[in-house]
């Protein structure tokens, strides 16, 4: 999700200045998307720039307040109708790590994969101890963490994985040859030091 449209969506009820989008934005996502305030005013002038927000009157307090354009109206319609591709997701960094933890040698692979269990349980852990303890009309919050939960447990499925396929292709990989140095008296030489 890109913070523009996060900032879209949060405008479509009502106008609102910088500080309170990024209050509702992480109270939308359970502070799993930690905002700050320079990113959110960044992005409210490239909105504004590109007429999908507009200054809705007056400052209060001193604070501009913005609201929707009819632009940003069609823009956050199409954002919500429009399905997340999987090439637009960011790059999946354990699987480029392992890629390049086989192709570099003397690299431990095997305990980058335990390591990584380990940390993905213990995330796992606490993000069940979160669900447990949140409030069951929090909706909003409730599908952001069982979506990090089911991503957790994706990702453990996907290290076992891992681990099976590391272990077969050590099976199937013919172990280098052992190098052995001939001694005197060793069969091969036997006959030729006669």
């Amino acid at each position: 999700m890109s913070i523009r449209h996060g900032l879209l969506a949060l405008l479509r009820t009502a106008p609102k200045y910088g500080y309170q989008l990024r209050a509702e934005f992480e109270a939308a996502t359970g502070s799993t998307w930690p905002l700050n305030i320079g990113q959110v005013y960044s992005t409210l002038t490239r909105l504004e720039r590109d007429g999908l927000v507009q200054a809705a009157g007056e400052p209060v307090d001193g604070r501009a307040m913005y609201e929707l354009t009819e632009a940003g109206r069609d823009e956050l319609a199409d954002w919500f109708d429009t399905p997340v591709a999987r090439e637009a997701r960011p790059r999946d960094e354990l699987a480029i790590k392992l890629a390049l933890a086989l192709a570099v040698p003397d690299v431990d692979v095997a305990g980058i994969v335990q390591r990584q269990r380990a940390s993905t349980m213990q995330s796992l852990q606490e993000l069940t101890r979160l669900k447990r303890n949140s409030k069951p009309d929090d909706i909003s919050w409730l599908l952001v963490v069982e979506s990090m939960i089911f991503a957790a447990e994706a990702e453990i499925r996907w290290l076992d994985h891992c681990e099976a396929m590391l272990s077969r292709h050590r099976r199937h990989t013919p172990a280098a040859p052992v190098a052995v140095e001939a001694d005197d008296e060793s069969p091969s030489t036997a006959g030729a030091n006669r």
